[in-house]
């Protein structure tokens, strides 16, 4: 099943995709242009992996990581489908990220990878935007790399960890303006998705609500205002998202 977050009448629905398209909670059919879409789940603790792709490595001039290369994001950074990012007017280089975000379904603590997707509840697509101006090493981003406001659309669905038969065989591709831009699979990250699960629950608790995000193949390029960004995960959906001033 796929679930989401609305806004729609000055309420905050939860609704399902149908053949018929959006269905609110009470059976209302609503059209995706009369709502306000919110992230899927009202994200709790949320890791993100750097360079867990290796031709994005390789595309940054940077060796693959030997463990997980892991960092924090604040509530503040996320938005919903068809929401807008600002592009700061000091920054030369912002990119997008395509990533597959996984969301933890239940307690999880010193989880093996044979278990590891017991514990998740469900898969939606992150567009993990980048200030690489801001960068100061590979390994460490920065808070004004990785954490403005509104930097990361998530969405536009939660689908069902049974629904998707193999999330480490599913392709990724970025839009912008309707051109494609980036394409790649999750089958060509360096950590997959029970690894690490294992490594982030050998040390500490991972609770409900919990999102990692899992990094981004290559083909990332600047972006400019008013470009509409479209990412697209095989079996999740398309998520749009504009950037302006």
């Amino acid at each position: 099943m796929k679930t989401a977050r609305i806004a729609y009448q000055g309420d905050i629905h939860f609704a399902k995709s149908t053949k018929n398209g959006i269905e609110l909670e009470n059976g209302k059919a609503v059209g995706e242009e009369e709502v306000v879409w919110l992230p899927p789940i009202e994200p709790q603790t949320c890791f993100a992996l750097g360079l867990n792709y290796f031709d994005h490595a390789s595309e940054l001039s940077f060796e693959a990581p030997e463990e997980p290369l892991v960092f924090l994001k604040g509530p503040n950074t996320f938005i919903g489908h068809r929401g807008f990012t600002r592009r700061p007017a000091d920054v030369r280089n912002m990119h997008y990220e395509c990533e597959l975000a996984v969301v933890i379904g239940k307690q999880a603590e010193k989880v093996s990878k044979e278990n590891a997707l017991e514990y998740v509840s469900g898969y939606t697509i992150a567009n993990d935007y980048a200030f690489r101006d801001y960068l100061e090493n590979y390994y460490r981003p920065n808070l004004r790399v990785k954490n403005r406001d509104d930097s990361t659309p998530l969405g536009p669905w939660l689908v069902d960890v049974e629904d998707i038969a193999d999330p480490m065989d599913l392709s990724l591709r970025t839009y912008v303006n309707g051109e494609i831009v980036q394409e790649g699979s999750t089958k060509d990250m360096i950590f997959d998705i029970p690894s690490l699960i294992e490594y982030l629950s050998g040390f500490m608790t991972l609770s409900p609500g919990d999102i990692i995000l899992t990094g981004t193949p290559k083909g990332t390029i600047d972006t400019k205002v008013g470009d509409e960004v479209v990412t697209e995960i095989e079996g999740l959906g398309k998520l749009t998202n504009t950037i302006i001033a």
